[in-house]
């Protein structure tokens, strides 16, 4: 890794800087032995719950479906392997503003590279952005511009993985942001670019609204944006907008409460079950992915999201990485009164509170820098309502892919990141 050049300037931060930050410490993943067999008894050894005949997914993961794929991450997925393909990059942790910090650091071979940061989401990881390495990295052995290349810093989101412990109440999207520019800055990187899906879409735009000067350009997947009661914002809306504003309003939010509200109560299941672990995170999968009707597998790669899984599960971090719902939704305003996006209805509908929560949803709030938006088949996003928000210079809409498109279609995502970044350039 080059040397990082010092940067002296202070966060822009409301907590304090610590005195001395040490360098950033090499790591591998490196899971003990005995908790991987402690994994696999545990599978053995699952209690599974009755089932209503005949309901399909309609009420949550099937248990014939599930059973399958437990047996699987018991008994043919290679865990070692994809440890493997992890720490066949560079690792770090740092501490940044008390926080622990893992991230990936890939250099590129091209010495004008641009450096850019991924942010995965929930219930996502590190892992999410495997496929999309190599192409950014070093576009000239992919068939690529090299002129088009990137160093890469991929990072735990702070309570995700490695990322851990959590600093403390307060680590909102606003703290992540402030995380992750004194993590460039300790780097050595005083412009760079962001790109972020899912929660990651919330932090990369804030980290261009913190610091205008070093963010060249914001680049989000699987972005959501609201009506805020303005007139005529629902006025001419295209069909695809209505259906995108209708799956909004329908969309099932369970999860989502849990995770807002008593994110410590759901946790000590997960934490506890591997199973229960698992039909959480892949029934996410299953809604999210393109297509809609298919299972998990079919957009994403089994093992990967295995991968996935099994990160949350070693690392025990079910409730902190649940914590970002709660410090955005119930220890903010973004629900209104009764402190949920729901309102009466259980729907995303309160979202005037929301917006004026974090600023949005006025006049030139938002990120401050350029920003792209890549619409996957599956989103939700309404164009005018994301353009009140941000700064968007380019708008890009897919025929394909779900929520993890990073997973799900990685050439998609490579080659708009190229185009994007080098309008930049």
């Amino acid at each position: 890794m080059t040397k990082p050049t010092p940067d002296v300037r202070p966060l822009p931060t409301p907590y304090p800087r610590p005195h001395s930050e040490p360098t950033p410490r090499p790591f591998r993943i490196a899971i003990p032995q005995d908790r991987i067999d402690d994994l696999r008894r545990r599978l053995a050894d699952t209690r599974w719950p009755d089932e209503l005949p005949g309901v399909g997914w309609s009420r949550g993961v099937p248990t014939g479906y599930l059973k399958d794929l437990a047996e699987y991450w018991r008994t043919g997925f290679d865990w070692r392997a994809q440890e493997a393909a992890v720490n066949a990059y560079d690792q770090y942790t740092a501490e940044v503003d008390g926080q622990n910090v893992h991230f990936l650091h890939v250099r590129s071979p091209e010495a004008g590279a641009t450096p850019l940061l991924l942010l995965h989401g929930w219930p996502g990881s590190v892992v999410d952005f495997l496929d999309v390495i190599g192409p950014l990295s070093d576009p000239r052995a992919h068939g690529g511009d090299p002129g088009d290349a990137f160093h890469l810093v991929i990072p735990s989101l702070p309570g995700f993985g490695l990322s851990t412990p959590l600093a403390g109440p307060g680590m909102d999207t606003a703290r992540m942001a402030t995380v992750f520019t004194g993590l460039m800055s300790r780097l050595g990187y005083e412009r760079y670019g962001v790109q972020g899906y899912d929660t990651g879409s919330w932090i990369a735009p804030e980290m261009g609204k913190q610091t205008p000067e070093r963010v060249v350009g914001v680049h989000v997947n699987g972005m959501i944006a609201f009506p805020v009661g303005a007139d005529g914002e629902m006025d001419g809306l295209s069909k695809v907008e209505q259906r995108r504003w209708q799956t909004m309003q329908n969309f099932n939010d369970g999860y989502l409460q849990c995770n807002s509200k008593r994110p410590q109560t759901v946790a000590y299941g997960l934490t506890d079950s591997p199973v229960g672990q698992l039909a959480w995170i892949v029934e996410k999968f299953k809604e999210l992915t393109d297509p809609e009707e298919g299972l998990p597998e079919d957009s994403v790669d089994r093992d990967r999201m295995l991968t996935n899984v099994s990160l949350y599960w070693f690392t025990g971090t079910a409730a902190s990485a649940a914590q970002i719902y709660y410090e955005e939704i119930s220890a903010s305003s973004w629900g209104g009164a009764e402190g949920s996006w729901g309102g009466a209805e259980g729907s995303w509908g309160e979202t005037e509170a929301w917006d004026k929560a974090e600023g949005w949803g006025e006049t030139g709030g938002g990120a401050k820098v350029p920003t792209a938006v890549l619409v996957s088949a599956r989103d939700v996003t309404v164009r005018r309502w994301a353009a009140r928000d941000h700064d968007i210079v380019r708008w890009t809409e897919l025929e394909l892919g779900g929520h993890f498109l990073a997973l799900e279609a990685p050439e998609a995502l490579v080659a708009d990141l190229r185009e994007f970044f080098r309008e930049l350039r």
